[in-house]
């Protein structure tokens, strides 16, 4: 590529370019970047042409085209984004400034990586061009990844994966996306993505054979009906799309319906309708494999007919129908408002409200203290697919996957949402936890006073899923006193310190360890529903670890005995040891540990703060240092206790949440008959994981009768 292709390429869609304007742009970018090469040992300059290359096959305007030269002139050289703005005016200076912004971006679980990704979607409701320049940037660099360390591949391609190619199908960018998803599968699962092209290598005969001749018979069926259509042909194959379907529907490579795909092209969308009828008589239609995107638009624009017939030879194949228009939105995407033939033309107001989605996530995420949280909504209500339901009046209102009826009433209005206390779902009351599915007529059952219940945050519950919900419910309990949230908050923390059986511990000290002034703001915070249960929990956990007393020095190696089966541990200095996990304190994988190094039973494992081990008596040679081994998926036996008032029917329930969960109850007694009517059930649980521990907990909380249910450590 060089820049009198990129010219060539512009002046075709648009003869009124200033070309000129766009060669200076050009020779600044290669004389800033002359003395920098890429990993590949190409000179800088490849990668700015390569990402203009990319909008002009989207047919983007000149000050995009420029951006893209420059997008990396103030960041990685020394000429400042004044000399740019000089140059080439306010619009291309705010487009590579926008996309400097983002040049940081990274998105783990650090709370500055999540607050890049806030930046890049205020960056894009201002200019959705950012993006368009940042993802063509990304294409580029997945492109030439394979010249990079294997580590940061895996990270670049998990980035991509879990953002960029979310983000492009958001916004309607198919082919990006496409290749976006296929790059990364390449890195993430390469003996997959392997296994896959060479399938479609092998059958790419047979299949165009296939397609010819299904085409031919389609072509003289549709003749027969007057109906010519404008282009029809295959469609390309998308190896993720394959793997995906694979992995979702635990389908085999052949049993996937859009390996053998053709798309038609009418002139209208009464056509549509009538090719697809054809197609249904002249082939059996396979059930569940019929989508109208044209009467129910996805979010990104995208509108087409979708179906998958039984096909000449009893084969599948799918077929896609639309419009010119509607393919050129497909392929383009919001790309498609930037035709522009004049410079400075303005975007329709149609488009506005296409993207007023962005808008909108800003503004929700205002009420979100903690920007991980607000990255996790991403993948949720944005990224995740899309269901269409309808109000009791008929109208369409979209959600994201997996969105309840909560969720459906903070959509309508936030009114609705906090007065919410049940749901109709096509006639029949659900309970608040169902997830929607499209098609559904939601009614929303409402009180006249009264708010939303804390409950509702509480992501063990899954009663609220999207961001805008979550942060309408903020908003409601942020306009109650500060001392009822203090309150709250102090009744929450210590209700989960209690359950999970860690150290009540100092509330000063919580406070300053999560950055926060005063016990005050700290438990407001929490009352909020700003802080996480989960955050603090793994916060609290590694502070306990850090302040465990450090092991003594090692003890020279014990003799090797045979190595048992019941735990897997990582032990500092000595290898191959017997292993059992002491009953006195039952230490759960993540806890703070150490070991005890018996007379002929090896080592016993004991969290740090058992009683039995922090006695003055414990002979402190016998003592070593252990870790749990972070790959080690067995179970571990968990005391719990649960006090409910007695009533029958209540050792069944609890049973039947733990076996839900797949956990064996290796032991269980119950007390009953008391005074007071309360029973005591203990039982000890085969436990995987903290995580899996506090969701058993909280659904038996949530049972009928149960005054509490908590983990017993000694």
């Amino acid at each position: 590529m060089d820049i009198q292709t990129l010219l060539d390429k512009i002046k075709s869609y648009n003869p009124e370019a200033n070309l000129d304007r766009v060669r200076r742009a050009y020779e600044l970018a290669n004389a800033a970047h002359a003395p920098q090469t890429r990993s590949t040992g190409e000179p800088y300059i490849t990668h700015s042409l390569r990402v203009a290359h990319t909008l002009t096959d989207l047919y983007l305007d000149e000050d995009t085209i420029i951006a893209a030269l420059l997008h990396d002139v103030p960041e990685d050289t020394t000429v400042p984004l004044e000399t740019l703005h000089k140059e080439f005016g306010e619009q291309v200076a705010k487009l590579v400034d926008g996309v400097t912004k983002l040049s940081g971006l990274r998105l783990g679980l650090e709370q500055t990586h999540a607050e890049s990704l806030r930046k890049m979607f205020m960056a894009m409701a201002e200019d959705a061009r950012v993006v368009l320049i940042k993802l063509a940037d990304r294409l580029h660099n997945m492109q030439t990844l394979f010249a990079l360390r294997p580590d940061k591949q895996r990270r670049i391609a998990r980035e991509t994966m879990e953002i960029f190619a979310p983000l492009a199908n958001r916004l309607g960018m198919y082919n990006i996306r496409r290749e976006l998803e296929d790059l990364s599968l390449k890195y993430l699962e390469p003996d997959k993505h392997k296994e896959i092209e060479n399938l479609l290598l092998e059958d790419q005969a047979d299949q165009q054979t296939y397609i010819a001749e299904t085409i031919k018979l389609l072509r003289d069926r549709l003749a027969e009906e007057k109906i010519f259509p404008l282009e029809i042909g295959g469609r390309p194959k998308h190896i993720y799309s394959i793997y995906n379907k694979m992995i979702r529907k635990g389908r085999d490579f052949d049993q996937i319906y859009d390996i053998r795909a053709i798309r038609i092209i009418v002139a209208s969308v009464r056509d549509c309708y009538v090719v697809l009828g054809v197609i249904h008589s002249l082939w059996t239609p396979i059930p569940g494999e019929f989508d109208d995107y044209i009467a129910k638009p996805k979010e990104n624009m995208y509108q087409s007919l979708h179906t998958a017939v039984i096909g000449p030879r009893g084969k599948p194949i799918e077929v896609q129908i639309r419009t010119p228009e509607m393919h050129h939105i497909a392929e383009f995407g919001i790309a498609a408002h930037w035709r522009y033939k004049e410079p400075g033309a303005r975007v329709d107001p149609a488009f506005e409200n296409k993207i007023n989605w962005m808008r909108q996530l800003i503004e929700w995420q205002q009420d979100i203290a903690d920007a991980r949280v607000f990255v996790d909504s991403l993948k949720t209500d944005i990224f995740q697919d899309q269901v269409y339901v309808f109000t009791p009046k008929g109208d369409i209102i979209e959600m994201a996957a997996g969105a309840t009826p909560i969720d459906f009433a903070y959509h309508v209005h936030t009114e609705i949402g906090n007065r919410c206390r049940g749901a109709k779902v096509n006639g029949k009351i659900v309970p608040l936890d169902y997830r929607l599915k499209t098609g559904d007529r939601i009614e929303i059952l409402t009180t006249k006073k009264g708010g939303p219940s804390r409950d509702w945050l509480n992501p063990g519950l899954g009663l609220v899923r999207t961001v805008r919900a979550r942060g309408k419910i903020r908003q409601y309990f942020k306009h109650q006193a500060r001392a009822e949230a203090i309150t709250e908050g102090r009744v929450i923390l210590e209700k989960e310190l209690h359950r999970l059986g860690l150290d009540q511990g100092n509330f000063e000290e919580l406070a300053k360890l999560f950055e926060f002034k005063n016990v005050d703001d700290f438990l407001e915070a929490i009352g909020h529903e700003d802080l996480s249960l989960q955050t603090i929990s793994v916060r609290l956990l590694d502070a306990e670890r850090e302040k465990a007393p450090p092991a003594p020095e090692m003890p020279p190696p014990a003799p090797i005995m045979p190595k048992a089966p019941e735990v897997t541990l990582t032990v500092k200095g000595v290898d191959n040891l017997l292993q059992h996990v002491a009953h006195c304190c039952n230490p759960l994988p993540g806890d703070p540990v150490i070991g005890y190094i018996t007379r002929g039973r090896g080592i016993t494992i004991h969290r740090r703060d058992c009683r039995n081990i922090v006695t003055e008596d414990v002979e402190s040679e016998r003592l070593i240092a252990i870790d749990w081994e972070k790959t080690d998926e067995r179970a571990y036996p968990v005391l719990v206790q649960v006090r409910a008032f007695d009533r029958a029917g209540l050792i069944h329930d609890i049973s039947g949440i733990v076996s839900a969960e797949h956990v064996n109850m290796s032991t269980a007694s119950a007390v009953t008959g008391r005074s007071d009517h309360i029973a005591i059930i203990t039982a000890t649980l085969e436990i995987s994981s903290a995580d899996q521990l506090t969701r058993i907990l909280n659904k038996i909380d949530r049972l009928p009768n149960v005054v509490e249910a908590r983990r017993v450590t000694s």
